[in-house]
């Protein structure tokens, strides 16, 4: 009788500690929402990243939390991450530009430590001078200022490369402000994959704007921009990612404007893709499954003026 207490007690003890360390083994990956800023329905970032956790949260392996109206006062939910993405307003007041460069620092210690990043929309765009060089060096480029252009348009992504993050996802077209003429490392225009200054990077949405597109108007400002004219023909990255020298990941995608648009299967799975991959988790096979019901797409929106 007592050998068979001991035993029990002992395979209690060890299937306790197995599961323990199985679930200490989930990769941790922490979605970061911007302040609610624009109209119903666009710039849902609160929305966005509670709809992207539960769509991801179906992926064995993975322990995904997400963090509401901009940067935590708790920072210690970033403890463990292999993971971030900011999913928020960006320019002047972007999130990780606060506390006169100290958040500036917290991000780029991340960086060196591999950690992966990820920025959205217009979390994609900083002032250069605050923040272009981190943000060439974390993601391989940002969104500049007069530089860059963000008419709303529809292209059509047909082509897609050979990289884990385009699993399952099938030609789509819907309509977004698609950023695009990024300010990348090197000054690159960013069509094509290629290796510069110890990135590798690979563009993984792209598409021509047609001369009416590139015209503008732009949503600000309305343009058109002599130098993004000059460039007509030109296939254009609107989401790429980048391995750094010490094989931290990153990526930038410049949808995200309009919340309906995570209802597109292919719109949707090839963000949850980008997630994962840049926290080094396999992506399966036919890329992140999963499912928005409307009721999903309505939950948590930001209390807007909804007249």
């Amino acid at each position: 009788m007592r050998f068979t207490i001991l035993l029990f007690l002992a395979t209690t003890l060890y299937f306790g500690f197995s599961a323990t360390a199985a679930h200490s083994k989930d990769a941790k990956i922490v979605l970061v929402a911007g302040k609610p800023s624009h109209p119903p329905r666009m710039h849902e970032f609160n929305a966005g990243v509670q709809l992207m956790t539960k769509c991801l949260n179906e992926t064995p392996g993975i322990d995904v939390q997400f963090v509401l109206n901009g940067w935590p006062k708790n920072e210690s939910v970033f403890d463990g991450a292999i993971a971030v993405v900011f999913f928020m307003d960006g320019g002047g007041r972007h999130e990780v530009v606060g506390e006169n460069g100290r958040r500036l620092k917290v991000v780029d210690d991340w960086a060196a430590k591999g950690i992966g990043l990820g920025f959205m929309h217009f979390g994609v765009e900083v002032i250069a001078d605050q923040a272009g060089n981190q943000f060439k060096r974390w993601i391989g480029g940002h969104y500049e200022h007069m530089h860059s252009c963000n008419p709303i348009w529809e292209p059509n992504f047909t082509v897609f490369p050979d990289h884990p993050i385009s699993r399952g996802v099938k030609p789509f077209q819907v309509k977004d402000e698609w950023y695009f003429n990024m300010r990348f490392a090197g000054d690159m225009s960013g069509e094509k994959a290629t290796e510069i200054e110890g990135l590798k990077f690979v563009p993984i949405l792209t598409a021509a704007p047609s001369d009416d597109v590139r015209n503008g108007p732009y949503v600000y400002p309305k343009g058109p921009y002599p130098h993004i004219q000059a460039s007509k023909g030109r296939a254009e990255a609107m989401m790429w990612t980048v391995e750094r020298p010490n094989g931290g990941r990153g990526f930038g995608f410049t949808g995200g404007h309009f919340h309906d648009n995570w209802a597109n299967d292919s719109f949707r799975r090839v963000v949850l893709n980008g997630i994962l991959w840049i926290a080094k988790v396999e992506v399966p096979p036919s890329g992140v499954k999963s499912t928005v019901s409307d009721e999903l797409l309505n939950a948590n929106l930001d209390p807007k003026n909804r007249r």
